[in-house]
């Protein structure tokens, strides 16, 4: 009787310690399909950290890109209005100080006519006309290393010489003359058997001589030009002639090698008295 006692105890005790074993077992498998989600959740949460963290720096990427492009358009946009080296000191130390060059070449340009033409033409014919023939001076100005200063309606002007000396800036000036007035006679050719179409004609007038050159305004920049030379540049224009280059006697003395000229005598200006005017003939081949 107690040997079946002690066997039926010995089954519990085994079913006991089966049930603590599953018990166990179960325990250990809970452990770890715990430790696998919490393994998985901070898979996860490091996988979407990683997202953030990517579309934060593609994010700051295309800033970066966008503030990179504003700055070459705003770059751009003043090399448009203002010398090369002006610019770079503007954008260096936020001014730039007026100065005075001492050997300058002025030139001014104006179409012969104008307001009998524009009346002639609608105002999108006029204004294609003009932008067609300064584009053109734009080309040919920068070829020569001359500075564009602005336009005044129809009147262009240009100087050579500054920002960027050029010991040669009037024979430049009176090479670029005379590649306008070539541009404006093929112009006026190529229209003149077309119906309703109009052309002009146009004077340039050059002096040379010192110019003070400066920034003017605040919110909108304007490169520019003062002094006698400038004013007596735009009298060299108002005294010439439709197709003709009129240059002055201190421009005549600085190209006479290299141009062959025809003497006007002395010309009487507007407020300036009389000067030595030329006319620019041809180039002198040597």
């Amino acid at each position: 009787m107690a040997n079946i006692r002690f066997v039926l105890q010995s089954i519990e005790n085994t079913k006991q310690l089966e049930n603590e074993r599953i018990e166990k077992i179960k325990a250990q498998e809970e452990a770890l399909k715990q430790a696998e989600e919490k393994a998985v959740f901070i898979s996860e949460q490091n996988r979407m950290l990683e997202i953030k963290v990517d579309e934060r720096t593609l994010e700051l990427r295309e800033k970066n890109n966008l503030i990179t492009m504003e700055k070459e358009r705003s770059d751009s946009l003043l090399l448009n209005i203002l010398p090369f080296k002006t610019a770079q000191e503007l954008k260096d130390t936020g001014k730039s100080e007026a100065t005075l060059y001492n050997d300058v070449t002025v030139m001014f340009t104006d179409f012969e006519n104008f307001s009998g033409i524009a009346e002639q033409l609608t105002p999108a014919e006029l204004v294609a006309e003009i932008d067609l023939c300064f584009q053109a001076f734009d080309n040919i100005v920068e070829k020569y290393e001359i500075e564009k200063i602005k336009t005044i309606g129809d009147s262009y002007m240009a100087a050579c010489g500054l920002p960027i000396e050029n010991k040669l800036h009037a024979i430049a000036m009176v090479n670029a003359a005379i590649e306008i007035q070539d541009f404006i006679q093929k112009r006026k050719r190529g229209l003149a058997n077309l119906p309703n179409k109009k052309s002009f004609d146009i004077r340039i007038g050059i002096h040379s001589g010192p110019v003070i050159a400066g920034i003017v305004g605040f919110k909108k920049f304007a490169y520019d030009i003062w002094g006698d030379t400038v004013n007596t540049a735009s009298r060299m224009e108002s005294s010439g002639a439709p197709g003709r280059i009129n240059i002055s006697g201190q421009t005549y003395e600085l190209i006479k090698d290299y141009f062959r000229c025809e003497y006007r005598g002395k010309v009487s200006a507007k407020n300036k008295g009389e000067i030595d005017m030329y006319f620019v003939l041809e180039r002198i081949t040597k």
